[in-house]
């Protein structure tokens, strides 16, 4: 039973060897390059990994280039001086309905941009995309402008406006996140077999129900992987955070880095410490969704 085995390995490990391209100049160049990116690339993120985990009172005396007086005190330092409990909330706020708001939008209307042809789909397409491509300090003061004028119920906002509300920034970020979203997925559902509806359409499937138990189910791998992105990018902003809410206590996590610099003097430790708990959420969310996330955006890139 063990010859085979024995007379298989060797004929692997030769095609293995004959399959490995010879060490050329260009080809160690190339990983020469690759390498020195790499490095250039993890260099900010170790070295604020490893200032996080040192003490001021060492650095200070032996200077940032040595090596030594690790601590944890850092970290929760800086969740009490940042108040990151409740910037964490807030931001949940923001980003969850933010995401879910973008996906659903954004999938309806991709939904009918690659079903149907119409020929305003490629004007409508390019109105989505139009739209993201506008910078936001460009829409400051008309969005400003328009918040405030806004009236709302008095149990959302003490004001009576949309302006200085947590329901504000989910909005604008779901109106500027709309359109790049439309346009991932409309090219994924074009890439979708047409049997599959016709089918459905045979069996009487409405529809609704095409979208709702048809398509959203076979775009789960593009769902995820703009989900991964979208909640990154939300979770990020602070642009539209420090324009549309007036009160600190609705802020989101970004600006908790704020509260652990001070006007005259700034522990960096305690920064990169509050950096590193910040970076946290993003790092789950991509470790949960990674399965998904490569084939996600991969898959239907080859219909336009």
């Amino acid at each position: 039973m063990s010859a085979p085995a024995r007379t298989v390995a060797p004929i692997e490990r030769e095609e293995v060897a004959a399959s490995r391209r010879p060490w050329s100049k260009g080809r160690i160049a190339t990983h020469i390059f690759l390498g020195g990116m790499a490095v250039l690339w993890l260099f900010p993120l170790l070295y604020a990994v490893l200032a996080s985990l040192r003490s001021y009172a060492y650095t200070s005396e032996h200077g940032y280039l040595s090596f030594g007086g690790f601590t944890l005190e850092n970290y929760s330092k800086a969740w009490e001086a940042g108040d990151f409990g409740a910037k964490f909330l807030n931001s949940a706020i923001i980003t969850i309905p933010a995401v879910v708001l973008s996906l659903f939008f954004a999938s309806m209307v991709a939904f009918v941009i690659s079903r149907f042809s119409w020929k305003f789909n490629t004007i409508m397409l390019a109105l989505f995309l139009a739209g993201n491509l506008l910078p936001p300090q460009a829409l400051l003061i008309p969005v400003f402008k328009l918040f405030q004028r806004v009236e709302v119920p008095f149990w959302i906002s003490e004001s009576g406006t949309l302006l200085n509300t947590h329901l504000a920034v989910i909005l604008v970020n779901v109106a500027f996140q709309t359109g790049f979203c439309t346009f991932v997925l409309s090219n994924y559902m074009k890439a979708l077999p047409k049997e599959i509806y016709e089918s459905a359409m045979v069996d009487g499937t409405s529809l609704w129900g095409q979208f709702w138990r048809i398509t959203l189910p076979l775009c789960r791998p593009s769902l995820a992987a703009l989900a991964t992105l979208e909640a990154t990018w939300i979770y990020n902003e602070f642009f539209w955070a420090t324009v549309l809410l007036q009160n600190g206590d609705k802020f989101p996590i970004t600006s908790s880095l704020t509260n652990l610099a001070g006007d005259f003097f700034t522990d960096n430790n305690l920064v990169a410490a509050g950096s590193m708990i910040i970076a946290l959420p993003t790092l789950v969310i991509y470790f949960a969704l990674q399965k998904h996330f490569v084939s996600g955006l991969t898959m239907g890139e080859t219909k336009g």
